[in-house]
């Protein structure tokens, strides 16, 4: 059999897709061949499901590669894949960046790798090891400055496959991103799994606020910067401060809803209520009217009533939100949410999204129209689309040049983007 490079296939989040580019570097300095990496995610039972569905396709198409099976659901239940004929190796997400677990699966390693390399993840304590250069298209690179979740959603099973949260030093991160602008990048985004959380474990315990305004302090190159998904109650005053006068960082923020009533916010054990939700994009919107929201909601939670929902589906409009991810909520075996005795039926779960949906969809086209005669500051893709500072998309009828800043004013609608 003739050496192949190997194959990988990334399911779940964004930072699961920076992670695999990391995989690929370590996998390629260590010379692994004929592999197949599948990073999984366990966010819900339907990802472990999708998981052993696409271990089996790539099985059946590459009947004589290994199969390395890593990423969440490797990590809260290795057994799953262990227990599953296709799979050669299953690896821990702290393995899964330790170039010595590569090394041992190189062409030059002499002796047996271990089946399971899955050790206890709450014992980690370090997270910058296996920063990367660049991952993300010729115009936005992602960077991750924090991992894991010192928080306890009763639905989530995520700080069992992340571990407990760490920072990537300030100092490490703007040396990163120095380097990103000197490559051409205009825009970098700020990646975590509670990316509000970021500076908890470092001296001082400086806040995501902080690290924002060093690094638009210190690399004065960077056009844009963009932080991803955050937990509004823990958004500091430097932030809200960076927000009001920093007009390199991107008025466009994803929270962390995942419900607008106040006692399945309390079941769900998230930190605020519903009116703090309001509150914070009420006062973002003050701050930068140019603001977009988008939101993580949840449809179906267990002992969720119509009125309870009714508060969910209201708080798309109270709080303004744009680009919404909805989620029908799946029991995931070892959370405390799938021990309620109150679960909600699939059929009202699938009503309940779609509404959601629905009611997103409609924020999307109320925004869009209101862009139309508007001028904006677009990152360009490809050469044919690109984003406003809103992460609104936009085509071009006319080839652009991909990765640079145009400004360019918005003629029209075409489904879900601009046309300029």
């Amino acid at each position: 059999m003739s050496a192949k490079p190997p194959v990988f296939a990334t399911l779940g989040c964004r930072l699961n897709a920076y992670e695999t580019e990391a995989m690929k570097d370590l996998a390629a300095k260590a010379g692994v061949e004929n592999a197949v990496v599948v990073n999984t995610c366990a966010v819900t039972a339907e990802a472990v499901r999708k998981a052993r569905q696409e271990i089996r396709k790539l099985r059946r198409e590459n009947p004589d590669a290994k199969i390395i099976v890593t990423g969440c659901a490797a990590q809260t239940e290795p057994e799953t894949f262990t227990s599953m004929s296709e799979v050669d190796i299953v690896i821990g997400n702290t393995e899964k960046m330790q170039p010595e677990t590569w090394s041992a699966m190189g062409p030059d390693f002499i002796g047996q790798t271990e089946r399971v390399q899955v050790d206890d993840i709450m014992s980690v304590t370090e997270t910058a090891g296996h920063l990367i250069d660049g991952f993300g298209t010729r115009s936005r690179a992602y960077v991750q400055v924090q991992n894991g979740c010192d928080h306890r959603c009763t639905f989530c099973i995520i700080p069992y496959g992340r571990g407990n949260s760490r920072s990537v030093p300030a100092g490490v991160v703007v040396d990163q991103i120095k380097r990103l602008v000197d490559k051409g990048f205009n825009e970098v985004v700020l990646t975590g799994v509670d990316l509000t959380s970021w500076g908890a474990d470092l001296p001082a315990a400086p806040r995501l606020g902080d690290l924002v305004m060093r690094i638009l302090k210190l690399v004065p190159d960077l056009a844009r910067l963009r932080i991803s998904s955050i937990d509004s109650i823990e958004a500091d005053d430097a932030l809200m401060q960076a927000i009001a006068t920093e007009p390199r960082l991107m008025p466009h923020l994803h929270l962390s809803l995942q419900h607008g009533d106040d006692m399945i916010l309390k079941r769900m054990a998230r930190r605020h209520l519903r009116d703090d939700a309001i509150a914070f994009c009420e006062e973002a919107k003050r701050l930068r009217p140019d603001m977009t929201f988008g939101a993580d909601i949840i449809a179906g939670f267990p002992t969720e009533t119509d009125a309870h929902f009714e508060n969910s589906l209201k708080l798309v409009s109270d709080c303004d939100l744009t680009w919404l991810h909805v989620f029908p909520y799946s029991k995931r075996e070892g959370t405390p949410a799938a021990k309620i005795p109150s679960q909600v039926n699939g059929k009202t779960i699938k009503e309940r999204a779609a509404r959601l949906r629905s009611a997103g969809d409609a924020q999307v086209a109320r925004h869009l129209t209101a862009q139309i005669g508007r001028t904006h500051r677009i990152l360009m893709e490809n050469p044919l689309m690109g984003r406003t500072e809103q992460f609104t998309e936009v085509s071009f009828a006319a080839p652009q040049v991909e990765g640079q800043i145009v400004t360019a004013t918005i003629a029209g609608v075409s489904g879900t983007q601009l046309t300029a």
